[in-house]
């Protein structure tokens, strides 16, 4: 009987696992480089360290389920708040701010569809302990050398929920009707924002102006905000933010500031920003990465401290890595026993070991003829051949055949590997 794989999973074959390899690397080397230090957190966590962060909603998108021990458990949904669980746990007492990464495995009970699937990877990282323009600017500049890295042309958005907070605050609007209002704009609704406005009796001075605002996009939006007078120059979302793009100049980070950005979620307290793929290639689903300011800590116990991070969709990031920007590929060698006695085949493991300090090395273990090694070597597109027989084990030499061109010579093994080496 065949069995088919779980929906909303996948299979990577070799060359999806090179391309998937060469990414994270390249990712893991700029964060380590920028001082980001590796974590992992469990697959599974308890539930409720999802349903305290996001409601219990979520359940509905998660795979829940309880143990033996009647306990609920959740496969995690996302990262941060493992992360942060993490944090308040085991390093609360670390040097401030902290600086860590991660690559992990999510699972989402969610329709699948192109490069959305119900299992998914994301790369991240945090500053915790800070959120000042400064930690702000170095982690929208890490995501950036993190796309560049990976040779991604991509459009990023920042902005600052501070400015729509502080606006519905002077308003006296109470702090669940703002954060219904920031998801709403988040999902993109104006006409539903609108209309919550003017059910709970806001003013239409107040309403224009919101709509005003989270219009606002262009190096110019801060100044038109000031013209309208939509944002007083008092306000410290405003200083905030001037400070932070200053900040992303140094950097060489180019951006578009779009105050409608709202990234609905209540924590969510100040810079926050979106990086969408430039190309089309993704069709609308092009957001590939997310983060902002905000405050979990407290949530789940800890001392009420600020963060800053960001979230990378891998598989998104996978769908749009082009062959072209991989490295070149590993020179593959095959080490042939000609057919002899346990002599030849000893000697063949001896030189196999040697040549694996430095190339991808493959050798024989089907017993099968020269013809059929060779043919082997061909299939798997290897590029040099090395020959080992009774007269090569006499000699102390090995036959090292181009498989490009056919040419062949004896030479000692350690001349082998120069001669590959400066091919």
């Amino acid at each position: 009987m065949r069995i088919e794989r779980a929906r909303g999973t996948r299979d990577f074959l070799p060359e999806e696992m090179k391309k998937r390899r060469i990414m994270e690397e390249r990712m893991r080397e700029i964060a380590e480089r920028w001082g980001y230090e590796e974590i992992r957190t469990p697959t599974f966590e308890l539930a409720e360290l999802f349903t305290l962060k996001s409601g219990e909603a979520i359940l509905e998108e998660m795979y829940e389920f309880k143990d033996k021990g009647g306990r609920h458990l959740a496969l995690r949904p996302e990262l941060t708040a493992p992360v942060i669980r993490m944090y308040v746990n085991e390093l609360k007492m670390a040097p401030k701010p902290t600086k860590v990464y991660y690559f992990g495995n999510c699972f989402r009970y969610e329709e699948p569809q192109r490069a959305r699937y119900r299992e998914f990877w994301q790369f991240g990282a945090e500053i915790i302990g800070s959120d000042r323009p400064e930690a702000q600017a170095e982690i929208i500049a890490l995501a950036f050398y993190c796309l560049k890295s990976l040779g991604i042309k991509a459009e990023l958005h920042v902005g600052h929920v501070g400015l729509i907070r502080e606006r519905l605050r002077a308003a006296n609007v109470g702090n669940d009707e703002t954060n219904r209002v920031m998801r709403l704009i988040d999902k993109g609704e104006r006409e539903s924002v609108i209309e919550f406005l003017n059910g709970i009796g806001a003013k239409k001075e107040l309403i224009d102006a919101l709509i005003c605002l989270v219009d606002l996009k262009g190096r110019d939006a801060l100044k038109e905000a000031r013209e309208r007078n939509i944002v007083g120059s008092d306000s410290d979302a405003l200083k905030e933010l001037e400070m932070l793009l200053e900040i992303l100049d140094y950097y060489g980070v180019q951006f578009t500031l779009n105050l409608g950005i709202a990234r609905g979620l209540d924590y969510y307290t100040g810079m926050v920003f979106e990086i969408y793929e430039v190309g089309g290639r993704l069709g609308a689903q092009n957001q590939i990465c997310g983060g902002g300011s905000y405050q979990l800590a407290a949530l789940f116990g800890g001392d009420d401290t600020p963060s800053t991070g960001f979230a990378f969709g891998f598989d998104r990031l996978a769908e749009i890595f082009l062959p072209e920007t991989m490295h070149p590929e590993s020179m593959k060698v095959v080490v042939i026993p000609i057919r002899g006695d346990r002599d030849v085949m000893k000697e063949s493991v001896k030189i196999a070991s040697k040549l694996r300090e430095f190339f991808p090395t493959y050798i024989d273990v089907m017993s099968r003829s020269l013809s059929a090694q060779l043919s082997y070597a061909a299939a798997i597109h290897a590029s040099f051949a090395v020959l080992v027989g009774k007269n090569e084990i006499k000699e102390g030499k090995v036959t090292l055949r181009n498989l490009n061109t056919g040419e062949q010579e004896k030479m000692s093994v350690e001349e082998c590997v120069e001669r590959i080496k400066a091919f």
